[in-house]
């Protein structure tokens, strides 16, 4: 008989939810720099490609379904599956030559990842003691910038001395031993009143208007959702096309583009730390509102910097690590919005904020291909004005 598997101490938890997140974090980042690559690679266009890519994130719509069925299948188990679901798509993408493998291996990666990252943070918050918490999440979530600095890096290193093909190889093959990884970790469930509200909307048909329902401040959680789902939606415009950018203006190889994903990284981090720095003292409201406003005036200054590719490069470093700044303090301010309805907030918002990567990847690519810098940094610009205005005018710290 297998015994029980032990309970995790704070550096094992951490340590083995970023290795596994890693995976992730680079599936969903990969795209970003590379497009350009994997569409020549899979015979598309980049603005077909980055509108598949917006399918993947339109996956995301599921993820509160994940989270119901972990709450009552135990989310180790859920986590498990995501992963294999991810194994599938990064397994399909790496075979690809048509259209429809393409779009169904981004379908099966969406669903997988969609459901696997809230998932992992679910599991880790239960986790830690009260104490711990915000500390472990903050680490966990260092697997983003490491994604850069690590990650895309060795990637780019991998196409430009392989082919395409290999890095979906690679995270096929991650994924699936992740899966079995983490089936050796101490088994959670949520609590049985989520389980018994998700039998329950099996035969109520206002159940999902209950669902929905967040009590009497709503107003200011569905402001603050919707003020990251637009957050997100500026910064992917950008992220989403900035390897085609700088590969039509600069020519830049596989492996340039992934140094230049290498240097992003450490302004990721450099963010990330800040928040654990400042964002407590300073509060996360105004954390959040002093990011935006940096991240709105560095999108105006892009088309200003585009004079030379280091002028580019860091001003686009400085752009993504305004935005990194304003996310991470923004899951501060958002988790207390509604402290006993954590779970079901933080999923609608990854949801929200998913339809706004999905949109994106529509709009980014396009305008790079067709209408230039200006009117993509433009827009992006005019989303973050209307979501500070939300913030500013609706949104209330608890």
């Amino acid at each position: 008989m297998t015994p029980a598997p032990r309970d995790f101490s704070f550096r094992r938890l951490v340590a083995s939810s970023i290795s596994v997140k890693i995976l992730a974090d680079i599936a969903n980042q990969l795209f970003n720099p590379f497009l350009p690559i994997f569409a020549v690679g899979m015979g598309l266009d980049v603005v077909t490609l980055g509108r598949l890519v917006g399918l993947r994130s339109a996956m995301g719509i599921f993820s509160p379904l994940a989270g119901a069925m972990a709450d009552r299948q135990g989310y180790r188990r859920v986590m498990q599956v995501a992963l294999l679901l991810g194994a599938m798509g990064n397994l399909l993408l790496a075979l690809s030559g048509m259209i429809w493998v393409t779009a169904a291996g981004l379908v099966l990666l969406g669903l997988g990842m969609g459901a696997f990252v809230p998932t992992l943070q679910a599991y880790v918050s239960y986790k830690l003691p009260n104490n711990q918490r915000a500390r472990g999440i903050a680490m966990v979530e260092y697997s983003w910038p490491l994604t850069g600095i690590f990650g895309l890096f060795f990637i780019g290193l991998l196409i430009q001395a392989t082919s395409w093909r290999a890095p979906f190889f690679l995270l096929a093959a991650g994924m699936g031993v992740a899966a079995l990884f983490v089936g050796t970790w101490p088994p959670v469930r949520g609590s049985a009143v989520a389980a018994q509200e998700l039998v329950h909307s099996r035969s109520d048909n206002q159940a999902w208007l209950t669902f929905f329902d967040l009590g009497s401040h709503s107003r200011s959680i569905y402001a603050c959702i919707s003020f990251g789902a637009l957050t997100y939606f500026a910064a992917m415009q950008i992220m989403i096309s900035h390897g085609a950018w700088l590969q039509r203006e600069y020519g830049l190889m596989p492996a340039q583009l992934g140094t230049v994903a290498l240097i992003f990284g450490f302004f990721d981090l450099a963010a990330s730390v800040s928040v654990s720095l400042f964002t407590d003292r300073i509060g996360a409201q105004r954390a959040v509102i002093g990011g935006a406003i940096c991240a709105l005036l560095a999108y105006l200054a892009l088309p200003f910097l585009n004079l030379n590719l280091w002028l580019v490069v860091a001003g686009l470093g400085i752009a993504r690590s305004c935005f990194e700044f304003t996310l991470v303090s923004y899951f501060s301010l958002l988790s207390e919005q509604s402290p006993d309805q954590r779970g079901k907030v933080m999923t609608i918002s990854s949801a929200a904020a998913l339809i706004g990567a999905t949109v994106a990847g529509f709009t980014g690519p396009w305008m790079v291909v067709n209408t230039g810098i200006m009117p993509l940094v433009l827009s992006s610009a005019g989303v973050m004005v209307v979501a500070l205005g939300l913030l500013l005018g609706f949104v209330r710290e608890r």
